[in-house]
């Protein structure tokens, strides 16, 4: 059986607790206790789980009783055993309310081919499962996921090493920990390093912190497949909020890879952590600030996944944009195609940027900025039509396989040979631009920077569905309703706005 396999029974195993009423946001969570009993078992790590709560004691519960006996055993698991144990099972309780449909469940998962999915590796059976919920539109857990293509360009290009310290501050169900894990071990021989080496990469290396406790619960799964910073209070995903005082227990990191959460709420209020200079209820843009100011080394560097408001809101949005261009240097834009994430309509950049090693060097550090637009022209991404690694071929080509240096010459010569093969007259079509610090002074620090003209949005037969025009209305209206906000907080008229967002 092939992982593949072994994901599809999985999730076809929802169908018997969508029958029980487990609703789709649930069905991740019941699997997840389940699995990991089993998995324990599996990877002789019984040590992790105390007697009488393994797998094999829900075997051997009594199938009239099962049900009652699990319930115990979830509750007694969020107190008892190892410390990834008390995470994954912190707050555990099931949905589950017909004893036959747990008795099902345990069957048909014993009965799996779990040898095979050991060979191949338990953690992409459970990335497998992680990106069918995030799919499926009623499980909401979309907005906690980042497609592995996006996550895969953008590790390889940061390059993660050994001697790195690589944070997440969004770190949802952890994928870019665990993208940064298989690069290291891709370039690197991880059981050959030293007990001090390989101590500091398990204990030192990798961490994150989510807010949601279920999304937490899902990361730490991943980890614990995955064999990486388990049992451990400091490293791995943290719960708590990052834009509170408890993110300062994330330790300051050379490397940051996130995608801050979009489609936020009102009410959300500004953050509450006490090291920032700029306060704002817009999450991402407070997100953004966080991570250079607060979170990134000197000599640090950063990927960042954020929606096009933070690129041209203005009044706090422009201070924080000016301030993160002053403190480090914003090097790249890439403009994300739309229909990539599973919310509609939303409009996405990567920013690449890193932070000067002299602590002193705060001030002009951004002297260009490269813009690569692969959004305009191209295919309406979702289902049919999915994005691959092959679409980024050309940024690769552009800017090179390195994103921890600029390399100028390069770049302009990509531009040079576009412009020698273009037959379209005066209109520039090429993907990459660079503009000056002074240019975007003069478009009052928008780096919203787009120059291609979009054919698409033209021709009436390539339209995008209804809902991602909406979406991306709402975005606009939502710039525009916070800047007017912010504007009526500087006259003293207002008080901090809470977030209206997209």
């Amino acid at each position: 059986m092939s992982t593949q396999d072994l994901i599809n029974k999985l999730w076809n195993l929802c169908n018997l607790l969508r029958d029980d009423g487990v609703t789709y946001h649930e069905y991740l969570n019941e699997l997840t206790y389940l699995i990991f009993l089993k998995m324990v078992e599996e990877t002789g790590q019984d040590e992790l789980i105390p007697e009488g709560y393994r797998w094999t004691d829900i075997e051997n519960f009594n199938a009239a009783t099962r049900l009652e006996e699990y319930k115990k055993l979830l509750i007694h698991l969020g107190s008892h055993g190892s410390l990834i144990t008390k995470a994954i099972f912190a707050d555990a309780s099931t949905c589950i309310r017909k004893p036959a449909t747990l008795n099902k469940l345990v069957t048909e998962i014993d009965n799996m081919d779990w040898y095979s999915a050991k060979q191949e590796g338990l953690g992409d059976m459970y990335e497998g499962l992680l990106e069918i919920n995030a799919s499926e539109k009623k499980s909401g857990a979309g907005q906690y996921f980042t497609p592995r293509v996006l996550i895969e360009v953008m590790v390889e290009l940061m390059k993660p090493n050994l001697d790195d310290v690589i944070v997440d501050p969004t770190a949802g169900t952890g994928g870019f920990l665990i993208a940064a894990h298989h690069e290291i071990e891709k370039n690197n021989d991880i059981r050959a390093l030293d007990e001090a080496a390989y101590n500091k990469y398990q204990h030192g290396t990798f961490f994150g912190m989510e807010l949601v406790p279920d999304t937490r619960r899902l990361a730490m799964m991943n980890l614990m497949l995955h064999d990486l910073a388990v049992d451990d209070n400091n490293a791995g995903v943290l719960y708590g909020d990052t834009l509170s005082n408890e993110g300062k227990v994330l330790p300051k990191a050379t490397l940051i890879l996130a995608n801050p959460p979009f489609g936020t709420k009102q009410g959300g209020g500004v953050p509450t952590r006490d090291d920032l200079v700029h306060y704002t209820s817009n999450k991402q843009l407070a997100f953004l600030h966080t991570m250079y100011h607060a979170m990134l080394k000197p000599g640090g560097r950063a990927a960042v996944v954020l929606p096009d408001n933070v690129l041209f809101e203005g009044s706090t949005g422009r201070k924080i944009r000016n301030d993160l261009m002053e403190k480090c240097n914003l090097h790249t834009i890439l403009r994300l195609p739309t229909g990539i994430f599973y919310a509609a309509g939303v409009k996405t950049n990567v920013l690449f940027f890193e932070k000067p090693e002299n602590i002193t060097k705060d001030k002009g550090n951004t002297q260009k900025v490269w813009v690569y637009d692969l959004r305009a022209n191209m295919p309406q991404f979702g289902k049919r039509t999915v994005l691959t690694k092959a679409h980024f071929d050309e940024f690769y080509e552009a800017v090179g396989g390195d994103l921890t240096k600029v390399d100028e010459a390069k770049r302009q010569a990509f531009i040079d040979n576009h412009k020698n093969g273009s037959d379209v007259g005066d209109v520039d079509t090429c993907r990459l631009r660079c503009f000056t610090r002074d240019e975007i002074k003069s478009k009052d620090d928008s780096l919203d920077l787009a120059w291609i003209r979009d054919d698409s949005l033209e021709d009436t037969a390539k339209l995008p569905e209804p809902d991602v025009l909406i979406n991306e209305a709402i975005e606009e209206l939502a710039g525009a309703i916070n800047d007017l906000q912010s504007i009526l907080v500087e006259l003293d008229a207002a008080e901090e706005p809470d977030e209206v967002v997209a």
